[in-house]
């Protein structure tokens, strides 16, 4: 059997295998091996097993845990609360406000979490009960909190863009640069789009009554100076150099336990959680490295990415073209399939076709990624859709899925920005130190 056939025949494997629900990482490793077995049978056995040392030895990796446990504390000490407080202070009065709100919040506890899921459900904990109590559409309040949670793979730190950095060997503190300027502008779309919504329906967004929702703006911003804090600290500490972006996650991480002793949350119990959300968290990212890996090695044994390389080459296709269709096809993607399982079946297969074109993989990254968070809100899986409706049993799914349409083009326009200005992504990445 051709190389390319067997190709074809694995990829068509793993989708049946994923299609019967079975774990990501286990997939990708069970056809991987079956694959390698296949082409050279002596050689299965060590290049499962070395891939597998290889990464579970792998240093960077070890920045996954740490921003991980740096989320799950900002989440028991209350952080986020305050994070969201101080967004309600100073924009809850406007009209539309509180989904305002949520996005900020969304945006801060992302700098934080790295993840979409974790930035959804913990904001959603805070800020949905609030819009319900001053009668928002169900639309708007669920899809403001669907999308703001979708920020948590764009804004630093990024699990996806780890993932990538690992796939892909470009620089994490890199592409982690990349992600602000992206992720501040696709927060400020998404506010733009619910401006747009109330603006047009205004009573989807009633006005707060006057004198409620002011708060202390001063308490409230002080006290979420402790999250501001971190968050700057880390990023900017990585941008200017100080410290790498492993090492900025290990002091964001004790900068957080400090926060949360401080605040009298340390206690046993909430340790207990942490530790053990963290611990499953991080298991969930490595089996995933680990089948991927294995995967990737069946993936060249087949020589098919080369094959693919010289069709592209011979169709005389662009760099801009290439790029375009893919995204395209990370779009379509998204609707079915979890944006982690795209980011290791499609990476592998990409990188060698438009790198030769001279495309930065960088640039690259960052609108895979919006492409992957547009997949978390598409029908039907969206992910985040159904976090969201275990927050809110009340709300029916259509109703969530109609409201994130305004935030889904927005995170289009947003592809389209970057395509067109590709200095929105490599500005930071291009001046940072170190």
């Amino acid at each position: 059997m051709d190389g390319t056939t067997l190709a074809l025949l694995g990829f068509a494997s793993l989708f049946l295998l994923l299609f019967m629900r079975m774990p990501v990482g286990t997939a990708m490793m069970l056809v991987g091996a079956a694959g390698i077995w296949m082409i050279r049978p002596p050689a299965a056995l060590p290049v499962v097993a070395g891939e597998i040392f290889g990464e579970a030895s792998n240093y960077p990796l070890t920045i996954l845990p740490m921003f991980i446990l740096m989320g799950n504390l900002a989440g028991v000490s209350g952080m986020s609360r305050d994070l969201y407080d101080a967004a309600h202070a100073w924009l809850g009065r406007l009209r539309g406000g509180l989904a305002s709100a949520t996005i900020m919040g969304c945006a801060g506890f992302s700098a934080l979490s790295g993840s979409s899921l974790a930035a959804a459900l913990t904001m959603g904990r805070v800020s949905l009960p609030e819009m319900q109590r001053y009668r928002y559409h169900d639309g708007l309040a669920t899809g403001a909190i669907a999308a703001g949670g979708t920020l948590g793979i764009l804004i630093p730190p990024s699990a996806g863009f780890v993932v990538y950095a690992i796939l892909t060997e470009e620089s994490i503190g890199q592409l982690f640069m990349a992600g602000v300027l992206p992720g501040l502008m696709l927060t400020a779309l998404f506010i733009l789009a619910i401006w747009a919504i109330v603006l047009r329906n205004p009573e989807r967004a009633p006005r707060i009554p006057p004198g409620e929702g002011d708060g202390n703006r001063l308490r409230a911003t002080l006290r979420a100076g402790w999250i501001v804090g971190i968050i700057v600290l880390t990023i900017g500490g990585i941008y200017t150099g100080i410290f790498s972006a492993i090492e900025a996650a290990g002091i964001g991480a004790f900068l957080a336990a400090i926060v949360t002793a401080i605040r009298g949350k340390l206690t046993w119990p909430n340790i207990v959680e942490v530790v053990t959300a963290t611990l499953r968290s991080s298991g969930t990212v490595y089996l995933i490295l680990f089948g991927a890996f294995v995967f990737k090695t069946f993936i060249g044994f087949t020589g098919i990415t080369y094959s693919l390389s010289l069709w592209v080459d011979a169709q005389g296709f662009t760099g801009m073209q290439v790029v375009i269709a893919f995204l395209a096809i990370f779009i379509v993607l998204g609707m079915f399939m979890d944006g982690f399982a795209i980011l290791v079946l499609t990476v592998p297969l990409v990188q060698p076709i438009i790198e030769p074109l001279g495309i930065d993989m960088i640039w690259f990254g960052v609108m895979m990624v919006i492409a992957l968070e547009m997949g978390l809100i598409s029908p039907p899986v969206g992910l985040n859709v159904f976090v969201v409706k275990g927050i809110a049993p009340g709300v029916p799914l259509a109703t969530i899925f109609r409201g994130i349409w305004p935030f889904w083009f927005m995170m289009l326009l947003a592809i389209l920005l970057i395509l067109a200005f590709p200095g929105i992504a490599l500005l930071l990445p291009s001046t940072m130190f170190g």
